[in-house]
């Protein structure tokens, strides 16, 4: 399931309440007129983003015609940080941002969570890929084989699985192409484990 803008939720509950309270469906102006959006165009683009997340369902002929898709919108989201972007492949510097963004209750972690955007290929082969959000829960242990945000040095980030062996910290990308980094376990530091993945289409 795709995540929603913070925008998309909002009026996403406000149908689900306009419907419970009136029977029917708000119109465009009415949506409109709720959030302040002088054009209806822009209201129409977000029943659309709203339709093709499958949250709800339209009738192209009818006003009023929007139908909530029930077994989604039971679904709370949650407003994780957005804290910036996270290296797939060679470390980069961490990049903090202000931002938000809703993510599906059951993803969210048990503890404190954090969103990264990534960059790079090198955890293709765990289906997260460039320009992905992962969903990290604040933690600074892991276990042997689980994904890890890992500061290196004191400067740089790098999304990998983690793996302690022989003494040695091996970082290890899931891309053939790319080689294992091994450090000492006094480079490693772990910032958070993966408890989740989410993709904006």
């Amino acid at each position: 399931m795709q995540p929603l803008t913070k925008r998309q939720r909002e009026i996403l509950d406000y149908l689900q309440e306009f419907i419970q309270q009136q029977g029917y469906a708000p119109s465009l102006e009415e949506i409109g007129r709720r959030f302040n959006l002088s054009s209806l165009a822009t209201v129409h683009k977000h029943l659309t983003n709203l339709q093709e997340k499958g949250f709800i369902r339209r009738s192209w002929n009818r006003s009023r015609s929007v139908e909530l898709l029930s077994a989604r919108v039971g679904q709370r989201a949650l407003e994780l940080p957005l804290l910036g972007i996270v290296a797939a492949g060679l470390p980069i510097e961490a990049v903090t941002t202000t931002e938000t963004i809703a993510v599906p209750e059951d993803l969210a972690g048990r503890r404190e969570t954090y969103v990264l955007k990534v960059k790079g290929d090198s955890m293709i082969d765990e289906q997260i890929r460039d320009g992905d959000f992962v969903i990290v829960e604040d933690r600074k242990t892991a276990e042997n084989g689980e994904m890890v945000v890992a500061l290196i040095g004191g400067s740089d980030t790098t999304l990998k699985k983690f793996y302690r062996e022989n003494g040695r910290v091996r970082l290890q990308p899931a891309n053939p192409a790319m080689q294992p980094m091994l450090f000492d376990p006094t480079q490693v530091q772990v910032q958070g484990v993966v408890v989740g993945m989410m993709r904006k289409y």
